[in-house]
């Protein structure tokens, strides 16, 4: 079992030791969320849910979304001054991940296209796509995690990143708005930071000092 922790705001962060996959190395650990964001976790530090999909009793549970960059930014600011305690004795701070650091927990030292598989046939397993989520995000952590104990990375919302390339900021993993072929581990999308879409939701990094 890899030593986690969580807040009281219903986030899980997983630890992340330091390794090599592919090109990128991960010098420093890092704990890294579970589960993409919820609405409630949102709810619960911004007072409002932005969300398209927020209909039902189940629906906290479903990752936020409609959130630009900029959005994520406040959001992480917020979560940084009131959830500033030590975790697991360490003193560290929240923000997104970058493009490599995303691939890098992605795989979970796998080399195939998705997490579980090479082939599209077993992206069912791991992801929610315009394949099977019904035109709809789905409550986070139903579909088979990674080696590491992270889920939803290859599906139901992609996620922001903190990575600018050519003057728009990478999002990673599919959505359920993507074909599985775009669900991959490499896969990414650039946007301006003012995007926002039902499609684009985030996952938080814990950076110890």
């Amino acid at each position: 079992m890899r030593p986690s922790f969580s807040n009281e705001y219903g986030g899980a962060f997983v630890l992340i030791e330091p390794g090599n996959n592919f090109e990128f190395s991960l010098i420093d650990p890092i704990f890294v969320g579970a589960r993409p964001v919820t609405q409630v976790e949102w709810s619960s530090i911004m007072g409002s849910n932005p969300s398209k999909f927020k209909d039902g009793w189940s629906a906290g549970l479903r990752p936020v979304e409609s959130v630009t960059w900029f959005d994520c930014q406040d959001y992480i600011s917020e979560l940084n001054k009131i959830d500033n305690e030590n975790k697991l004795g360490l003193e560290g701070f929240f923000r997104l991940p970058t493009n490599d650091e995303w691939e890098f927990f992605c795989r979970a030292g796998t080399k195939t296209k998705w997490y579980n598989s090479q082939k599209d046939t077993d992206v069912d397993d791991v992801a929610w796509h315009a394949g099977n989520a019904g035109a709809t995000t789905r409550e986070v952590g139903q579909k088979q995690p990674n080696e590491w104990g992270l889920y939803d990375l290859h599906g139901n919302v992609s996620e922001w990143t903190s990575t600018l390339e050519s003057g728009k900021y990478i999002a990673k993993g599919g959505s359920w708005l993507t074909e599985s072929e775009s669900t991959s581990v490499v896969s990414k999308r650039n946007f301006s930071p003012d995007k926002k879409s039902d499609s684009i939701g985030l996952r938080l990094v814990w950076q110890p000092y």
